[in-house]
């Protein structure tokens, strides 16, 4: 991957009362021209090359890939599958960051699946090979040979790392992976702590504490740690979550939520 810096500037903390999803970063460019560029504008960010790396991993000290990885293969300890027999489908793969993590343990297979051109353009870019195959799809309008296709990859293992909640990934978008994984695989993926708080109402807090729940999913390793920083310092917990597929989640259950 090509490094580079970027001048990067953030907003004041004394005048900053963003949520997390609001937040936002000054990009200056060569010429001077300033731009303002929210923290899940993925499209843009990914366009600038290094510039995710620099945001999130550089300066907000994001750990969640290395961290979800590695939850998930606690989660395996115990099982006759060994991690580098994994078919994995990594949903909202972004510039591939997950992928790479991944790939280090040697898995079988890795598909990256993402709603953003501009990302499988960054994956391209800058982790050529790290993934088996890439697609810019959107999950709840494939077509039928679309869906032929990523079922061939017979995938056990799905995992979504910094992409659930936030509107990033819708709920229809995470049944549909989801339900791609066969029964008895595994399934890892964080989420911000707050979405599992009885008082959040939103319709993926409530998805994900119904999933949670349910017959659909057993959880074998969960763990609350520091997903990143935020702009002032402050730390942002998730949860990480290592879990088997039950069985497949039912349309009767989404159109509940």
């Amino acid at each position: 991957m090509t490094a580079r810096r970027h001048n990067v500037r953030f907003p004041s903390i004394d005048t900053n009362d963003l949520s997390q999803d609001e937040a936002y970063f000054t990009l200056t460019d060569a010429s001077g021209v300033e731009t303002k560029i929210r923290f899940h504008d993925y499209d843009t960010i990914y366009t600038h090359p290094g510039l995710y790396e620099q945001l999130f991993y550089d300066r907000l000290k994001c750990q969640s890939p290395e961290k979800v990885v590695s939850i998930l293969r606690h989660g395996m300890a115990g099982d006759s599958l060994l991690f580098n027999e994994l078919r994995v489908l990594d949903l909202g793969a972004g510039n591939g960051m997950v992928g790479a993590e991944m790939q280090k343990f040697g898995i079988a297979r890795l598909v990256g699946v993402d709603i953003s051109a501009p990302a499988a353009m960054a994956v391209l870019r800058d982790r050529p090979g790290v993934y088996d195959d890439f697609h810019a799809i959107d999950m709840t309008e494939m077509t039928g040979t679309q869906r032929d296709y990523l079922e061939g990859w017979r995938f056990n293992c799905l995992v979504s790392v910094a992409a659930l909640g936030f509107g990033d990934i819708p709920v229809r978008v995470f049944s549909e992976a989801f339900n791609l994984v066969e029964d008895g695989g595994w399934v890892a993926f964080n989420i911000k702590e707050t979405f599992l708080d009885n008082r959040d109402t939103s319709g993926f807090s409530v998805f994900i504490k119904t999933l949670i729940l349910s017959e659909y999913l057993d959880i074998y390793h969960m763990e609350r740690y520091r997903h990143r920083l935020s702009i002032d310092g402050q730390p942002l917990y998730y949860f990480g979550l290592a879990c088997r597929k039950a069985g497949a989640i039912p349309d009767e259950m989404l159109e509940a939520m």
